[in-house]
């Protein structure tokens, strides 16, 4: 019963964060400025994945085992390669895969016991060659910057939970500002 209810604030996360960039996705395909200068990269699917996000995040979860914590690094890893990468903003051809690449990546970094890429292509739907492949282009585009120090996780933890708290969407007009070395604009680098 304990193992339910630690669960249960991460479910509401997850809900949160998928719906989020549902928003971000839908709203990047439909800016008609953003597809003449948008990049097509290793991250595009030649069509929009069946699987909802929010399905697709929870089949993650179900299956990657990893602790709670390699989901909001997650979530500042898309921050960060979206603010690196601004000719490829989150949209729903690359949403999915992008995801299932920072969930990876997070658990490499964070977890002493992961799964190997082969297990998180199959998870993710893709092939085995293409997540190692997407593993070397997110890398790169993070500039290999993985380290993510309290303050960060603490403010992305604190607008997670205030957003959520609100049960609204972001306010896209407002700024917000994080205390990590590199001053950043949470959201607006997903293109929004």
């Amino acid at each position: 019963m304990a193992e339910l209810e630690a669960v249960a604030p991460l479910l509401d996360i997850i809900s949160f964060l998928s719906s989020l960039l549902q928003k971000v996705a839908v709203a990047n395909d439909l800016t008609p400025n953003l597809h003449h200068t948008q990049k097509i990269s290793a991250f595009h699917g030649l069509t929009r994945p069946s699987i909802s996000i929010h399905c697709y995040l929870q089949r993650i979860f179900k299956y990657a085992n990893c602790s709670p914590s390699c989901f909001i690094v997650a979530f500042i890893y898309l921050d960060r390669f979206s603010q690196s990468q601004p000719s490829s903003p989150i949209n729903s051809f690359n949403v999915h895969r992008l995801l299932i690449i920072s969930v990876m990546v997070a658990a490499k970094f964070m977890d002493d016991m992961y799964y190997n890429n082969a297990y998180y292509a199959k998870v993710g739907g893709i092939s085995r060659a293409d997540m190692n492949l997407l593993e070397v282009d997110f890398l790169f585009g993070l500039k290999f910057q993985l380290n993510v120090t309290p303050n960060a996780f603490h403010s992305y933890c604190s607008f997670l939970h205030k957003e959520m708290w609100f049960h609204s969407p972001p306010h896209w007009d407002r700024p917000l500002t994080f205390h990590e070395e590199e001053s950043t604009n949470c959201l607006s680098s997903f293109g929004v």
